[in-house]
């Protein structure tokens, strides 16, 4: 209770100090879950910023990334990767943020990030003649109470939002044994990935769990050995219209499946590199699918990847342009899967091969027959 109240008062006061009027900084949105910043450069030019503030929160910083890959912001944002104590607060991570920011592009820093120090930042005095600057003592009695009431308004509507955003017993207790798994590895000096990687990723499936797609059966999410790095993911609804749709409703029939598999492997470097997506089954022609099962997708690429972007995101896209590309299932073909059509090895290659066609010759919408 203590350290949530201290974060939402820490919250209101980088509200107040950069408001979204501001002309450097702005503090965009804000919740005891995450920011939304905006850092105002040189030339006007904006840049969005996110942080997810994490379970372990402040022992760990909140989890920052940003929508462009230009190294005058990245580098400031991973400064705050590496900081501890008392530098893992929200305001204080904003005001090494800005002034990083400031140092980069070459501007001067906001006056207002004397302000930003925990504990220590105070609203300014009401003006002069203000009805309200009378009776000090009384007053601050009455603030006492209205803080008081307020706080528990706050929790109210925290109660109230996780209530709409609740997950079943199997998802929540998914997420608990996550979590002691990360506990025992960290103890036995096991740990496996980055704290960067595994905080986003447990935020991405916590957010899974809790969104109206997952719920309504659109896609369902299984981690293969309980890893947090290697997610299948079975998509169980295109578009009705489509013919891929129809191919789903006769695959069915036939094997008893609904679904088309993914397999989603991320490295240690995300959310700043994409996760590899390939199809594991069935085998699908058209719909930008490649060799192996990798998918002709820009998203997917170095270049093309926004840290900003969500693993749900990602997991509609690819409906979308399996819909697009006309994809279809090759029906009896179970033969060619099992000699290894489908397989890591093949997709990554194939895969690979793309991307350095593309970056010699840039991005383009190959023709149907090509995948």
């Amino acid at each position: 209770m203590a350290c949530l109240n201290v974060l939402k008062q820490e919250i209101k006061t980088l509200e107040a100090v950069f408001p979204k009027t501001h002309e450097r900084f702005q503090i965009v949105s804000a919740s005891v879950d995450e920011l939304n910043c905006r850092f105002i450069g040189r030339n006007g030019k904006r840049y969005e910023i996110h942080a997810n503030i994490t379970e372990t929160y402040p022992s760990t910083p909140p989890v920052w990334f940003a929508d462009t890959e230009e190294t005058s912001v990245t580098n400031a944002v991973q400064i705050l990767s590496n900081t501890s104590g008392r530098d893992n607060h929200v305001m204080n991570q904003v005001a090494i943020l800005v002034r990083e920011l400031c140092r980069l592009h070459g501007v001067s820093e906001p006056g207002e990030l004397e302000r930003l120090s925990v504990g220590m930042w105070v609203p300014p005095p009401p003006a002069a003649g203000d009805p309200h600057d009378m009776d000090d003592e009384d007053e601050d009695e009455d603030n006492d109470d209205d803080e008081d009431l307020h706080l528990e308004m706050d929790e109210s509507e925290i109660l109230a939002k996780n209530k709409s955003e609740e997950m079943d017993a199997e998802h929540s207790n998914m997420l608990e044994r996550l979590r002691q798994n990360q506990r025992q590895d960290y103890l036995k000096g096991q740990v496996s990935g980055s704290v960067q990687a595994t905080d986003r990723l447990m935020k991405e499936l916590r957010d899974i769990y809790r969104s109206e797609t997952f719920k309504k059966g659109m896609y369902s999410i299984e981690l293969v050995s309980d890893s947090l790095y290697e997610w299948n993911i079975r998509l169980m609804s295109v578009d009705p219209d489509s013919p891929l749709h129809n191919d789903l409703v006769l695959l069915k029939e036939k094997e008893g499946k609904d679904s088309i598999l993914l397999n989603m492997l991320f490295k240690e470097t995300y959310p700043f590199e994409p996760p590899f997506v390939r199809v594991v089954h069935p085998v699908i022609s058209g719909g930008y699918v490649l060799m192996g099962g990798a998918i002709c997708m820009e998203l997917l690429t170095k270049q093309g990847w926004s840290s900003a972007y969500t693993v749900e995101a990602v997991i509609m896209q690819i409906a979308a342009t399996l819909v697009k590309g006309k994809a279809r299932i090759q029906f009896g073909t179970a033969k060619v899967v099992t000699q290894g059509q489908y397989s890591l090895a093949r997709a990554q290659q194939s895969f690979k091969s793309l991307v350095q066609i593309h970056e010699k010759n840039g991005w383009f919408t190959p023709p149907k027959e090509d995948g």
